[in-house]
């Protein structure tokens, strides 16, 4: 097949299958795999496999399984691997997941930073770029700007916009996953239901996955470091607060994609604290990095922001330190609720506040063990993320490949190409 082809049938015409729908090796049924695109989900992993391997695997006939991997050959997505033993005769071919096939523009959109990187299909990033952006000049400006960085990214990768798989963005705000349309973002003026979808595809005409950056950050913090916590929260400490939920193994969004908004749980302590949503108490208005910089502010220290917050902690000042606990308590005040609720193993805390903060990371345990169930954290790990900042370009990745590498998607692909 014509390389251009390929490249075609893998942008265009795509059938809409959400993240959720995306396989992995693990849950594919042998009883199941009679399309080549179930029988992808087992390559995956990279693990390299003969094709009697995958006869024997699938209980398929070694002529259907021939034929399905001649298919995943020719678009690219799987490629040989060497030669497996001989016990005599010519040694059988091996093959296995290819990801460098295609690749993904991955964006991370702050309050004031954008993020974007060219990523492969396994989440390797080949490119990157950091942008000082913000987020209130509008969808126009900020989406036409991540574009323009992402085909520079491309060609610096030494890739074509036709190798493109996707286009994942994280945004910070509520966002409606099925459109990627932002919902009443407190901090995004003028992005209330935009179609981001449509605008990013006039400028680059392939999928395009729009989520709240935190729900990203969860899925690639967890695919990353954490895959074998199934139930997994990620919490993000910065302008705003909020949580990514992974339960039983699937992100949860929630009926209209507000799953995880802590920062306007209520805190007991703040009745007088009026939020920039227009209720008191809010977490937000207490432990976010404006807020404990305002607390700092009106007690003479010179702070703004969480970054000022931090660069106090640093030079060891008490008042910073003690400020930056009590964030912490006032976070692990909502998160005791969570436990019990959710019953995760693991919570990770990050967002440039929570990834520096080790005191707001003690506030954090400090409740969360003494306020929640004992049967509830006998096994819960609290930590500070791994992923840093690229949890969320991680994440935008992985959301992009667990749609276009999923069994329907494969198959419409390959049948297009056929």
């Amino acid at each position: 097949m014509h390389d251009t082809h390929k490249q075609s049938c893998f942008t265009k015409g795509m059938p809409s299958v959400s993240a959720h729908d995306a396989g992995n090796a693990s849950a594919v049924e042998a009883g199941n795999l009679s399309r080549a695109g179930d029988l992808f989900q087992l390559l995956r992993d990279g693990q390299a496999r003969t094709r009697a391997e995958l006869a024997v695997t699938t209980g398929l006939a070694r002529s259907t399984v021939a034929s399905r991997i001649d298919a995943l050959i020719s678009s690219g997505l799987v490629g040989p691997a060497g030669e497996a033993s001989s016990s005599g005769g010519r040694p059988p071919s091996r093959f296995a997941f290819n990801p460098a096939a295609r690749v993904v523009l991955a964006v991370d959109v702050g309050a004031t930073h954008v993020i974007v990187a060219v990523t492969d299909l396994s989440g390797s990033i080949l490119a990157e770029r950091r942008l000082v952006q913000e987020v209130a000049d509008g969808p126009e400006v900020v989406l036409g700007r991540l574009v323009a960085a992402g085909r520079e990214l491309l060609a610096e990768a030494g890739r074509e916009p036709g190798d493109l798989a996707g286009i994942g963005i994280g945004l910070p705000g509520p966002v409606e996953h099925a459109t990627g349309r932002p919902v009443k973002p407190p901090i995004m003026p003028g992005w209330d239901g935009f179609d981001v979808v449509t605008y990013v595809q006039r400028l680059l005409p392939v999928p395009v996955l729009v989520d709240n950056d935190v729900n990203i950050m969860a899925l690639g913090e967890r695919t990353a470091f954490w895959p074998d916590h199934d139930n997994f929260l990620f919490i993000k400490v910065a302008t705003g607060i909020g949580a990514g939920i992974i339960s039983s193994g699937e992100l949860q969004r929630g009926a209209n994609g507000t799953a995880g908004d802590l920062g306007h749980v209520r805190v007991p302590r703040g009745d007088d604290v009026l939020c920039r949503c227009g209720n008191h108490g809010c977490l937000e208005a207490m432990a976010s990095g404006p807020a404990v910089a305002r607390q700092l502010k009106a007690q003479g220290l010179e702070a703004a922001t969480g970054a000022d917050v931090l660069r106090l902690v640093g030079e060891g000042n008490l008042q910073a330190i003690q400020a930056l606990r009590q964030a912490g308590r006032d976070v692990g005040d909502v998160l005791a609720t969570v436990v019990n609720l959710l019953n995760p193993s693991m919570i990770i805390i990050g967002g440039s506040v929570g990834e520096a903060g080790e005191h707001l990371v003690a506030g954090i345990r400090e409740v969360v063990y003494r306020r929640s169930l004992p049967l509830a954290t006998t096994h819960l790990r609290i930590g500070i993320t791994m992923a840093g900042d690229r949890a969320a370009i991680l994440g935008a990745s992985q959301m992009v490949t667990q749609h276009v590498l999923s069994p329907a998607v494969i198959e419409a692909t390959l049948q297009a190409a056929g």
